[in-house]
């Protein structure tokens, strides 16, 4: 699945707003070009897909693990597998925005499933 940045940014921002709603912030405010959201305190909404300061703690906080295949791969190929969630490497821009992107994936499928609790933001 090819995707232009301007496409794979909006994808991304897409997941935050989400994920930031079911975490409990209903008053999230639109704007795009300053990379992202806002919510009820004015903070910039957090760059989970797109910055490990933000999305690490979820990891942790949430207990989620991610699994690498241990076979040799060509660059830019392979996958991960995060809970429930396969995210191919080939579909991002880096691995780390890969795995980063599933991390918030399956928090988000596991909040909707009722599998965990949003944590206090």
């Amino acid at each position: 699945m090819y995707m232009n940045d301007q496409e794979y940014f909006r994808s991304c921002i897409a997941k935050e707003r989400h994920l930031a709603r079911l975490l409990g912030h209903q008053h999230i405010e639109e704007c795009y070009e300053s990379a992202g959201t806002l919510w009820d305190n004015a903070s910039a909404l957090p760059q989970w897909t797109r910055d490990w300061r933000a999305c690490g703690p979820l990891m942790t906080g949430y207990g989620i693990s991610v699994v690498f295949g241990n076979e040799p791969l060509p660059a830019g190929s392979g996958s991960a597998h995060i809970g429930s969630t396969v995210v191919q490497f080939a579909d991002h821009p880096t691995r780390d925005r890969a795995v980063m992107y599933g991390i918030v994936k399956e928090l988000i499928f596991l909040l909707e499933h009722g599998k965990v609790k949003p944590v206090s933001p």
